[in-house]
């Protein structure tokens, strides 16, 4: 049997370009190399795609160049089904024509991307145009997934426990100051935490116990996006991490994790620069299984499940929620639709290797793009016929009616 064609895709315009890189480094190492030819497709900072064997190693990124040897700048052909990665030759000679050729073609993509364009949708839409099989949650979870302050309005309105918040445009906040910090001092209080809206690994999140931090906070989280999520802190409560694995019905939880932080939250130093950072999240310290009551440990797992399928979510995701000592309540943070790490240390600890995490995650994409080309896109109808324009087109159309 032949060799699946397994695309690695990761990097891309994004503050999390260098987790993603750890994260896609790590995952190719661990890919069975009897049943797929690895193929690494790297998207640079300036949104430039790349493919060759030096990308599957981490010293081509420090620094990449796109000149170093064995490296090809290439494209994605968008004809449906195609998944040829093409790539510009220049014609030799002086009448040399430039040929476009197909450095490789694609059976299915595992999607490690972390942040904007990669995780948030964009990139997924690009892959279900071109018709090919990828790993990850599909657009519309992934969207959701990415901004923080969207997604804790749908988890409000599924009935799901949320911390107190506010948010802010960067527009609002440079005209009235003075009248936001003074709304949350009133509404939410201290300590509160600024997260940008459309960011990950807690890069621009800050902590804050008075005004004048608040104030500094939320000027670094503006710095990185022009909406800030504005939460309410607690009183050093408990992280517990749940990752989900599945499609359609076929949904389960994974053991739940408890990180472990020398600070008031989890920064990004502390989640990816651990023991050099060379493992990603797996560097993290962390309890699993977390030491909790089974009835909190059954509550996390179930409305895990229950968010993934709300969601509408494919492949692996990462859960993330606070759980307040004081008051016994459990609250949802985030939901990461790309996990870093893919999460494979919480699915280790449940009896599945990586090896076969990704050969879960593989199976589970081609079973979503098969359902998805089950659906009918050639319902016919009448209503072209008859339709006629204006001699310059300009008027609309006549003989039809709205």
């Amino acid at each position: 049997m032949s060799k699946k064609q397994l695309g690695v895709i990761f990097g891309s315009r994004s503050c999390e370009r260098e987790v993603s890189i750890i994260s896609a480094v790590q995952m190719m190492r661990h890919a069975d190399p009897e049943k797929y030819d690895v193929i690494p497709v790297y998207i640079d900072e300036h949104g430039s795609w790349y493919t060759g064997e030096k990308l599957k190693d981490i010293h081509t990124y420090q620094p990449f160049r796109p000149d170093t040897s064995g490296v090809r700048k290439v494209f994605l052909d968008m004809t449906p089904g195609s998944g040829a990665l093409l790539a510009l030759e220049k014609g030799k000679g002086l009448f040399g024509k430039d040929e476009l050729r197909a450095v490789a073609r694609v059976d299915a993509f595992v999607v490690v991307m972390h942040g904007m364009n990669g995780e948030d949708g964009t990139l997924q839409g690009l892959l279900e145009l071109a018709n090919i099989p990828y790993t990850s949650a599909g657009v519309s979870a992934s969207s959701l997934g990415m901004d923080k302050i969207i997604i804790k309005q749908f988890f409000q309105g599924g009935g799901l426990p949320v911390l107190p918040s506010l948010w802010y445009a960067r527009s609002g906040f440079e005209k009235n100051q003075d009248a936001i910090l003074k709304e949350i001092e009133e509404q939410l209080g201290f300590p509160v935490y600024t997260k940008p809206a459309n960011l990950g690994s807690s890069i621009g999140v800050s902590r804050a116990e008075n005004r004048e931090e608040l104030q500094e906070a939320l000027e670094l989280a503006f710095e990185y996006d022009r909406r800030v999520l504005v939460e309410k802190g607690l009183n050093k409560p408990i992280e517990l991490n749940c990752s989900v694995l599945g499609y359609d019905d076929e949904v389960e939880a994974s053991p739940i994790e408890m990180p472990i932080s020398g600070e008031d939250f989890l920064d990004f130093k502390e989640k990816y620069l651990a023991n050099g950072g060379s493992k990603g999240m797996a560097s993290l310290h962390r309890v699993l299984p977390a030491p909790i009551e089974e009835e909190l440990r059954d509550r996390i797992q179930e409305m895990s499940k229950r968010i993934f399928r709300m969601m509408d979510c494919k492949g692996v995701v990462r859960i993330d929620y606070m759980f307040d000592r004081d008051s016994g309540n459990l609250y949802i943070t985030e939901i990461n639709t790309i996990p870093g790490s893919l999460a494979f240390y919480l699915w280790e600890n449940a009896g599945t290797s990586y090896r076969k995490l990704i050969d879960r995650l593989v199976v589970l994409a081609e079973k979503a793009h098969q359902d998805r080309n089950q659906s009918n896109f050639a319902y016919q109808s009448d209503i072209l016929k008859g339709v006629t324009f204006g001699a310059k087109g300009s008027k609309g159309a006549k003989g039809t009616k709205g």
